[in-house]
């Protein structure tokens, strides 16, 4: 159940630009490297102000599902595998983790999953056409501890009234967070955004679906007994 939750998002907090990430490089291994010169012209798409044709990008028509940061990209790659009849765009800035996707996509020689490397907020707004989505996957993004902070985290009234926009009616959006404070923040937000119906009942988490798929952060964290809060909602209109 959703437990008390400070109500501090408030209307200079809503209006804030945010932007979702914080770049922290990293260093690159030669394979990542090697597959950001080599493999980038096949499976990135290059941010641009105009709208994309998913159609055009992949060649067909297919559902098509969106994650923002996807980190190294294994659960992307394991959805991609599992569902070849639908196309997965992910987001995602951090230049290693772009790297490693894109040697799996060309090793596994994936042709329904590309890759974007810019800021998530810009591309919803600038790339996708509204109702072309067929779902929006967002898993463990950076919680910002801090109360200070809480203004920074990217799940905001604002940004997921974006996502509704683009994602089509009986489309959703699946959230994920290991932190409780943030699956409160979460669950807040999209329950106080217009379109949005929680099939688990209002105030309440989604059960971990089986289409998400288990990281090894993930398994690592629940044999330490830490939590992880899953939310669908689903666009009803």
């Amino acid at each position: 159940m959703l437990t008390s939750i400070s109500k501090k998002v408030t209307m200079s907090e809503k209006l804030r630009p945010i932007r979702s990430f914080v770049r922290r490089e990293g260093r690159m291994t030669p394979r990542q490297q090697r597959a950001l010169d080599e493999f980038w012209q096949q499976y990135g798409i290059e941010y641009s102000a105009a709208p994309l044709d998913l159609s055009e990008v992949f060649s067909r028509q297919a559902k098509t599902f969106v994650e923002i940061g996807f980190g190294m990209g294994k659960s992307l790659i394991t959805l991609a595998k599992e569902h070849p009849e639908h196309n997965y765009i992910g987001i995602e800035v951090h230049r290693p983790g772009v790297g490693a996707i894109l040697s799996d996509i060309n090793e596994l020689q994936m042709t329904n999953l590309k890759i974007i490397s810019h800021d998530a907020v810009e591309v919803f707004k600038h790339m996708f056409v509204d109702e072309t989505l067929a779902g929006v996957l967002i898993f463990f993004p950076d919680p910002w501890p801090k109360k200070r902070h809480h203004k920074r985290r990217l799940i905001q009234i604002d940004f997921v009234r974006l996502l509704v926009q683009k994602v089509q009616i009986g489309g959703y959006i699946h959230l994920a967070t290991d932190w409780e404070n943030y699956a409160e923040h979460m669950l807040y937000v999209v329950e106080r955004v217009p379109g949005l119906k929680n099939p688990a009942g209002k105030g309440d988490y989604t059960p971990r679906p089986e289409s998400r798929p288990l990281t090894k952060f993930e398994q690592r964290g629940k044999k330490l007994g830490h939590g992880v809060w899953d939310i669908m909602v689903i666009k009803d209109q």
